[in-house]
Parts: structure tokens; sequence; C-alpha cells
């Protein structure tokens, strides 16, 4: 019963993940359109698997054509052709692909053949017409074990040839995932024909490895991943000087008595509150997630307490607010700009210096009143 709800929750989750990346165009590109295939393939499977478990297909047989087809030919291919376009070398688009999908459309078309006379009964074969699909059937077990050992090894090649190191890193965790899960059951399959061994509570391992292939492709490849990635388009964009900080307007948020105390001696024209300015505006200082007032001090020369006595005498504000003051009009402005349209509000509230997705949405809201969401809807 757990295993089902398990199997159901990643038939579920893959599914919608599917759903995500296809439509949504955070997502959007050729590479990641055959990764959702790949997932949709190994949800497909998980799929046929439960079907068996309920006892649905003495019950409705015509399910059969789903199962009976080989799956397994096709997810190694995805893959691969995943893994081709993420690294996009100039060699991938100048080679044809397409007979990769050969021996899925053969496991097809000899099965839904089969399936037609034995689970539709649409015509009656002939003993010779059953003998020669039985002999194409057979032909399916040597070809799983040359077929996908042979695809798996050339994805590998591939994934040596990515420049990027995270990118390397993650396809070769996947990678090692795919491996495991398709070399066991190959080998399963390969022992349970030599010693006619029972290998079905080696098949329900091997679904829970694929519950966990999808439940961790969805996190750190959809998620985690993809905000990297971002995070790292982000900041080649403003290394190039896409933009410039704004200094923050406090005329409306300072409360007049913290402007009167101490008046005659911190103004807006103090050299270190000048000197902090700049940093900030021109230095982009606030970047740093690790910012505190010590780091802060040592670059104005003074101790960590003057910092905060010179920030809240004549902002008004405390150390934090201060500076994510600064990080919310970083925000602002590239949610204005449609260069980061295809990026998320994450990636560029982390880039901005948040440290996480709690403290970015609060300051946010807290200085514009409306979370960043509402904000970018209501600017574009």
């Amino acid at each position: 019963m757990i295993l089902n709800t398990l199997l159901n929750i990643a038939i579920f989750q893959g599914i919608v993940l599917v759903i995500i990346i296809l439509r949504s165009p955070i997502f959007k590109s050729k590479a990641n359109k055959y990764l959702a295939f790949t997932i949709f393939t190994l949800s497909i499977a998980l799929l046929n698997l439960v079907f068996e478990r309920v006892g649905l297909y003495p019950t409705m047989p015509y399910l059969l054509f789903l199962d009976n087809i080989e799956w397994a030919f096709i997810i190694p291919v995805f893959f691969l052709l995943y893994v081709i376009h993420f690294i996009d070398l100039p060699v991938t688009r100048s080679k044809n692909h397409l007979w990769l999908f050969t021996p899925f459309l053969y496991s097809a078309v000899v099965n839904i053949i089969n399936d037609l006379d034995e689970v539709a009964h649409l015509y009656e074969g002939t003993p010779m017409f059953k003998f020669v699909i039985g002999v194409l059937q057979m032909l399916e077990f040597p070809l799983t074990v040359l077929f996908i050992p042979y695809v798996l090894i050339q994805t590998s090649r591939w994934i040596k040839h990515a420049s990027n190191a995270q990118e390397k890193k993650w396809l070769t965790y996947l990678w090692v995932l795919i491996f495991v899960l398709f070399t066991s059951w190959i080998l399963a399959l390969v022992i349970g024909v030599l010693f006619d061994f029972d290998i079905s509570k080696v098949m329900l391992v091997l679904a829970l490895l694929t519950v966990f292939l999808i439940h961790w492709t969805a996190y750190v490849g959809i998620y985690k991943f993809r905000l990297a990635r971002d995070q790292e388009e982000i900041k080649a964009l403003i290394n190039k000087g896409k933009y410039t900080t704004p200094k923050p307007s406090i005329v409306d948020i300072v409360p007049q008595e913290k402007q009167e105390v101490k008046e005659d001696i911190l103004t807006e024209e103090h050299p270190y509150y000048q000197k902090l300015e700049d940093l900030c505006i021109n230095h982009h200082i606030y970047r740093d997630s690790t910012l505190d007032r010590n780091k802060i001090a040592q670059e104005l020369g003074i101790s960590a307490g003057y910092v905060s006595q010179l920030i809240n005498t004549i902002s008004g504000k405390n150390f934090a607010n201060y500076i994510n003051h600064y990080r919310v009009e970083a925000v602002k402005e590239m949610i204005l700009d449609s260069e980061f349209d295809n990026y998320s509000l994450l990636a560029i509230g982390l880039e901005c210096g948040f440290s996480s997705k709690t403290t970015f949405h609060n300051s946010f809201k807290k200085v514009t009143g409306i979370t960043p969401n509402a904000y970018r809807k209501l600017n574009k």
C-alpha cells in the first residue's frame, strides 16, 4: 500500500513536472524538452507497474497495449538527446540521431501487432504468423542488452564535453542514477532468463529508485540547478554594466526626530556616510549575502558600533534595513528591465544579496508594500 502511494505520488509529480517544463517560459529550451520526455516515459513505466500491482490488466486488457511496449528503449535516448542539446556543441547540431529511435519503434510495432491478435482479437493469426511474431519479440532481449548500454556509454562521452563545471556535475549525477537504474534492470533480466529467477522484488526496488530519480530531478534539475544557472547569467549581465544601482529615497521614511538627532555631527554629507553610499551605489557591496557591520567597518576604517550609529542617525534605519533597501531597489530595477524577464524572482533576489527566499520576500514587501511577484505583474 505504501509503495503504491509512493509510486502514485511520483507519477503525479512527474506529469506535473513535464507540464511545467513544456509550458513555462522559464524552462523553455530544446534540451529541457527532452528532459521532460525522459521524465514522462519514466512516469509511464511506473504507471504500468501500478496497473499490474492493482490487478487492472485482467479487467482492462486493452491497457496491455501500453504495457507491452518496451519503454526502456526510449528513456536513455531521450536522456542522451537532453545531454547533447544541453551542452550545445556545434557538432551536435550536425548529427542525425533519429536512428536511435529504431529499437523503440521496432518494439512498439511488433508488440502492437501481437496485441491486436492476442488482446483485441481483431484477427486470428496463423501459426506461422504467431511464430514469426514470437521470434521478433525474442529479439528484443539481445537488443536490450546491447542497445541500452551503448546509449548510456555514448551519453557519458558527451557529458565530458560540458564546459561548465557545475553543469558537468549535474549531468554526471543524473547519468549515474540512470546508469545504475538501467544496468540493474538489465542484469535482473539476464539473471531471470538464464536462471529462471523471479525478479519481481528486484523490479520493486528499481521502481523505488525511479521514484527517487523523479523527485531528485524535480528538486535539483528543475529548481536548484535552474536557480544557480539563473544567478550565473544575471551576474554576467550585471558585470557587463547592464544596470546601475539607484540611490534609495529616504525622505518619506525617515522620522523627523531621527533627522534631528546629532544633526550637527552626523548628516548625509558626513565623509564616512558618503563613502558608505559610494560602496553601495558604485561598488554594489550589498550584493554580498554575508555582508555585516564588521565588513563595512573594515572598509570604512571605523568601529562596527559607529557604523550602526552612522546609519541609524542619518537614514533612520538599522543596518539590516539600510542594506536590504539597496537590495530591494536593485531587484526593482531588474524586474523593470525586460532583459531579466526569463529569470526567476528568487534568482534575482539572491543575486542582489538576499540570503534566503523568506528574507527576500519580507524585505521587498516591507519596502514596497507588495510581493516581488505582484510588483512584476503590476509593471509588465
